[in-house]
């Protein structure tokens, strides 16, 4: 099944750069790339379902999103296209390949993300957190009721351990969390929570590039580590001072990044 009424913001000229948000973070906070970036690059820029004007679109599933990109791309005929998905947005990246296949896209960018988000005995690199199936259940009969408290929490857990976030970065991601329909995002976040990407990645048909937060409080080296041992064409870029947002923590290494892989001239 395919999304309808996608909200999908798409500025600038060439290469296509598509890029996929976090589970709670609407499309603007990807706003410091974007606006590097869209005179060397066609950003492309989803609100995924549950979140931002996309809020209502169903059905909540990361299948369903990954159905509504890869129609964008067809829609639009692009090709050559790097999807950059943090968090959520790198498992819906994960769904566009693994239902779609991969001749419009040429390489993958995932922001600090484990192929698989909950923890069981044979599997430790889910969150940092060590949250389980049954925790998770938990969890899920939790978010709407406890909402008023969660947007500090969550945002706060953006940003690096052990340090305060920079006060304007914080505002902004608490203040658009707060906006969410927690019912909405509580669909979003079973259907994340389910899913097990680790036998696609080991054999992933195009290059990934891991941006992990050296500081995360989400995800460690563990999960790095099996990137590394696992996945064909891989290659790490550790953001020393960031925690699960190094796009918002340290955005000119981020745009760096992102202008080698598209192969755009240096961002002034």
């Amino acid at each position: 099944m395919t999304l309808k009424h996608l909200h999908i913001r798409d500025e600038g000229d060439g290469r296509p750069l598509v890029f996929l948000h976090g589970w709670t973070c609407p499309g603007v906070f990807f706003d410091p790339q974007v606006s590097a970036l869209k005179g060397h690059a066609r950003c492309i820029v989803p609100d995924l379902p549950g979140h931002g004007r996309s809020e209502d679109c169903r059905p909540l599933t990361i299948e369903a999103t990954a159905d509504a990109v890869q129609a964008y791309l067809e829609e639009k005929d692009l090709t050559d296209v790097v999807l950059c998905g943090w968090s959520m947005g790198a498992l819906v990246a994960y769904s566009v390949i693994e239902r779609h296949g991969a001749d419009r896209i040429s390489s993958v960018i995932a922001v600090d993300m484990s192929p698989k988000v909950l923890n069981d005995p044979g599997w430790s690199n889910g969150t940092l957190s060590g949250l389980t199936v049954g925790e998770n259940d938990h969890f899920i009969t939790t978010i709407a009721k406890d909402w008023h408290r969660l947007p500090d929490r969550i945002a706060r857990r953006l940003f690096a351990r052990g340090q305060e976030p920079e006060p304007k970065s914080f505002a902004m991601a608490k203040s658009e969390i707060a906006l969410a329909d927690p019912v909405l995002l509580t669909d979003m976040w079973m259907s994340l929570t389910a899913l097990d990407f680790r036998k696609l990645l080991q054999r992933f048909p195009v290059p990934l590039h891991l941006a992990a937060g050296g500081k995360s409080q989400l995800y460690g080296p563990g999960v790095h580590a099996w990137y590394q041992e696992n996945v064909p064409d891989f290659h790490l870029t550790i953001f020393e001072n960031s925690g699960h947002a190094p796009h918002l923590e340290e955005p000119e290494k981020f745009n760096g990044l992102l202008q080698q892989l598209i192969g755009a001239e240096a961002v002034a």
